[in-house]
């Protein structure tokens, strides 16, 4: 699978994309610019790996809000159906199981 190639299907900001599944786990591009919402995830934890930098993880029930300055392109490894907006919920939240 190709990163630039599927980041190259979408333009829009905070709307992550299924690009494969590995058991009950899927990974899902983003592209991040601006600021999101504070949230969280109360079962599980979230990783967020920056293509052309870092990895981070989000230990699960811990409140946070995601934030780039410029955009940034990340890879997500999250359980299948985990919500972006977590418990926040509103406008920013994404359509899940999007596949490209």
């Amino acid at each position: 699978i190709n990163f630039e190639e599927k980041l190259s299907r979408f333009s829009e900001h905070w709307a992550p994309k299924v690009i494969a599944r590995m058991n009950d786990y899927q990974f899902k591009v983003v592209k991040l610019q601006g600021e999101f919402v504070w949230h969280r995830h109360d079962h599980t934890d979230e990783v967020f790996i920056v293509l052309d930098g870092e990895m981070f993880v989000v230990p699960r029930g811990i409140e946070h809000k995601p934030f780039a300055e410029v955009e940034c392109k990340v890879l997500l490894v999250e359980p299948a159906g985990t919500v972006n907006t977590g418990d926040a919920g509103g406008e920013m939240t994404a359509e899940d199981d999007v596949w490209i």
